[in-house]
């Protein structure tokens, strides 16, 4: 039987005319990291993309250090295309691990 989880797309893109939209769902751990650092990549590195790329982390139920990870290496690659990242909304659980490594002082974070 597959697991829940499964069924919960974990990375969806949109785009509106000021900033794209990354809306991370479920859980990111480190067999769904690499779906959220793609989907990062193909965001920053799109000629057309706007200057900020927000995170929206409303859905994220959980976040290992390999989520976190790949938020730190989309935020190099958006500063090498003169972008930047806004995280928005992290649950409590999520929030505090973003204090407790610091990474809450390095990213703009919305809606908390």
């Amino acid at each position: 039987m597959k697991d829940p989880q499964d069924r919960v797309p974990p990375v969806r893109v949109t785009d509106e005319p000021q900033r794209a939209i990354v809306r991370v769902g479920g859980e990111i751990d480190i067999d769904r990291a690499p779906l959220l650092q793609e989907a990062l990549h193909t965001v920053i590195t799109r000629p057309e993309c706007p200057d900020e790329i927000v995170v929206d982390l409303t859905g994220l139920t959980f976040r290992d250090s390999s989520g976190l990870n790949a938020l730190l290496h989309a935020r190099l690659t958006a500063a090498e295309y003169g972008r930047y990242i806004t995280l928005h909304a992290p649950t409590p659980q999520v929030l505090r691990l973003l204090e407790i490594t610091g990474v809450d002082s390095i990213f703009h974070v919305t809606g908390t």
